[in-house]
């Protein structure tokens, strides 16, 4: 028997990968579960491009996190109370009466700087068991992946054909 043809070894890793995520995203929920006033993912990443951008308008959230009209709704609505707490404010855009700007609150800031640590603590934990040789090779090899990943992002922002 010889060595696995590249195909069955792509197949096998992208499958080693689509598992990796659905555990990472089963563990969230479940430590959400029991923590109710735990950012969802959605709510996380409409935090994290607001942190990038200060102030940004529904609409350019919504494409940042590729939800629905109707899914960014909720999230913004959540956002805005928290458990009580706003993280969020929302105002009428001055250029646009049609829109609607979303901005991160001080809370909303440390709410993401919050599950950001938390995030990386889990991960870090997980690392630590590599050896630092296993690190660096693992460390150029997730350059490589993201680095197509943002290709791919991009040509798909960028315009009506789909990337392949």
């Amino acid at each position: 028997m010889g060595a696995p043809e590249p195909a069955n070894d792509l197949e096998r890793m992208a499958e080693e990968i689509f598992e990796l995520t659905k555990i990472a995203s089963a563990a969230r929920a479940q430590a959400r579960a029991g923590n109710p006033e735990e950012l969802t993912e959605a709510e996380f990443l409409t935090l994290d491009a607001l942190v990038r951008h200060d102030t940004l308008t529904v609409g350019d959230i919504q494409k940042r996190i590729g939800v629905l009209a109707a899914q960014m709704s909720r999230i913004i609505r959540s956002l805005e109370n928290k458990n009580g707490i706003a993280l969020v404010s929302c105002g009428i855009n001055p250029q646009d009466r049609r829109k609607i700007d979303v901005k991160i609150a001080p809370r909303g800031r440390n709410a993401h700087r919050t599950y950001r640590a938390a995030r990386l603590r889990f991960t870090a934990a997980i690392l630590e068991k590599l050896d630092p040789p296993d690190r660096a090779q693992f460390m150029r090899i997730l350059r490589d992946i993201r680095a197509g990943i943002d290709k791919r992002l991009a040509a798909y922002q960028a315009g009506p054909s789909k990337p392949r």
